[in-house]
């Protein structure tokens, strides 16, 4: 078992920057994945950004280029820093962590509101 405590989530401007963690448990070397999601009440959970065990990275398009995902093996944490916010950004944020064969585990989600 996995618990995951993701925190940073905070009301922020348009333009406006916040850095999100997601941290483990346990290690997290060994994790497949370590993956950023969103939801917003109402729509379907999206994915915002990946990281692999290898540090490969893929992002949604509608943040890449100002959001940055980012993992510290040794503290067993996961970052997002988010630049540029926009009001569409608004949403929970939830960490997975997916150790293969199956071992998925979530956090319980920040709330992150962009508005002025």
């Amino acid at each position: 078992q996995v618990q995951l405590v993701e925190s940073g989530g905070d009301l922020v401007q348009p333009g406006g920057s916040l850095r999100l963690s997601c941290a483990a448990s346990r290690s997290i070397f060994s994790a497949n994945d370590m993956t950023w999601y969103r939801q917003v009440p109402g729509k379907q959970r999206e994915l915002v950004a990946r990281i692999t065990s290898s540090g490969s990275t893929n992002y949604a398009d509608s943040v890449k280029g100002r959001f940055t995902i980012s993992r510290d093996n040794a503290k067993n944490t996961v970052y997002l820093q988010m630049n540029s916010l926009k009001p569409e950004d608004t949403a929970v944020y939830s960490c997975n962590a997916y150790y293969g064969m199956g071992r998925s585990y979530w956090g319980q989600g920040t709330q992150v509101t962009v508005s002025s």
